[in-house]
């Protein structure tokens, strides 16, 4: 029963942080949508800190794993077969596509992190830079397996029209920019493949 109080104030919480921000984002409101006490709060959270890290840390492993599969089942339809490495690399858009679609998408709560909490040595803002240098190590293995000659560079770039389609969706609603972002990530794909000579 503990654990499951607390996974529901894990969850509301992470509801309202995507909705309103961090800061804007209170303890009483996150109490009142969780339907418990203040008591029960302090007793699995020393305090909101610790809640938005709690918070993160869920959000973190359930992105990831989603954003993985999500590319393995875009590279296996477009290959009409078993995903090759290739397919994967470029199934990368389609995927961030599907979540950027997604019916209310409010941007990404850990790019919100880090603009809330801008300084580097918070465990806040350090949370977000562990999540964002683990799509870069998933992106950098998908180009390795691809054959990229460098693939911590073309990781680096498709890394940043990633952040780029998910900022323009966030401020305009814009529903093209992966289709943008996934044409530029071709031709840095087409070129980081080619072999050299």
């Amino acid at each position: 029963m503990a654990q499951s109080r607390r996974d529901h104030l894990i969850e509301t919480a992470l509801e309202l942080f995507d909705g309103a921000g961090y800061h804007a984002t209170g303890i009483d409101r996150i109490l009142a949508e969780a339907g418990v006490a203040k008591m029960t709060l302090y007793k699995h959270f020393k305090s909101k800190n610790e809640l938005i890290l709690e918070a993160l840390t869920r959000q973190d492993e359930r992105w990831l794993a989603w954003f993985r599969e999500a590319v393995e089942r875009h590279a296996r339809n477009d290959a009409d077969a078993d995903a090759d490495p290739r397919a994967r690399l470029r199934a990368v858009f389609h995927a961030l596509d599907d979540w950027l679609q997604t019916p209310g998408f409010n941007g990404c709560l850990f790019c919100k992190a880090a603009s809330e909490f801008p300084d580097r040595t918070d465990p806040i803002h350090a949370a977000a830079a562990r999540h964002h240098r683990s799509i870069l190590a998933f992106l950098k293995d998908l180009a390795r397996d691809a054959g990229a000659r460098r693939p911590a560079r073309l990781a680096r770039e498709l890394l940043l029209l990633m952040e780029g389609a998910i900022s323009v969706t966030q401020v305009n609603g814009q529903v093209g920019a992966t289709r943008a972002a996934a044409r530029a990530a071709e031709i840095l794909i087409e070129e980081a493949l080619r072999p050299e000579g």
